[in-house]
């Protein structure tokens, strides 16, 4: 009888801690994204010719800059990001061509690149986004290249450091269309797959 009475509570604890499981992790979302993802390293700075449009950050000789090869999970609701801006023109700050066309893209089209998790080895090249900001606006981009978390301080990469991993990198239209100040250089957004 004893036996029975300490399995059946032990079997409401168990459902009990299921239960508060994703209340849990609701209450502390970057704290599971965190651990999800964690720095897969560092590479030594290299300063060069850097495009510093957009007020792009460029390498410095000496410094240490931290490498991603993952991103925070895609939640389907909303995957929550910082959006930064990025000039895909040919003689932007955006370095070289997109990786997805090999292609160069004007300032007035909406397209974005994605932290190197999230672009998934080119998984959502040519797909389109939906992008969210906190003003309630929204608006759909296509993803044309990857914002490269491994990699940087490099001429393909303007010589910035490596995208962290949790950016949507937007090109002008994209800042315009959610109706949002170029100047401040990045906002926290949402985006899902369209």
């Amino acid at each position: 009888m004893a036996t029975t009475t300490i399995a059946r509570r032990l079997s409401y604890t168990i459902v009990a801690l299921a239960a508060t499981l994703p209340l849990a992790l609701a209450a502390f979302p970057h704290r599971a994204l965190l651990q999800a993802c964690q720095s897969s390293g560092s590479i030594p700075g290299k300063s060069g010719t850097c495009n510093r449009d957009n007020d792009s950050v460029c390498c410095k000789d000496g410094q240490r800059y931290t490498t991603f090869s993952c991103s925070p999970p895609v939640v389907a609701s909303g995957t929550r990001a910082t959006l930064t801006l990025n000039s895909f023109a040919e003689n932007g700050d955006g370095g070289g061509a997109s990786s997805c066309t090999g292609t160069f893209f004007g300032d007035d089209k909406k397209v974005v690149a994605l932290s190197t998790g999230w672009f998934a080895g080119r998984s959502r090249c040519q797909k389109s986004v939906v992008i969210r900001a906190a003003n309630g606006r929204s608006v759909t981009a296509e993803v044309v290249d990857e914002c490269d978390s491994r990699h940087g301080c490099d001429k393909e990469h303007n010589f910035e450091p490596p995208c962290a991993n949790n950016i949507v990198d937007g090109s002008p239209a994209v800042w315009k269309a959610l109706g949002l100040d170029t100047d401040d250089g990045e906002v926290p957004i949402t985006w899902s797959d369209a």
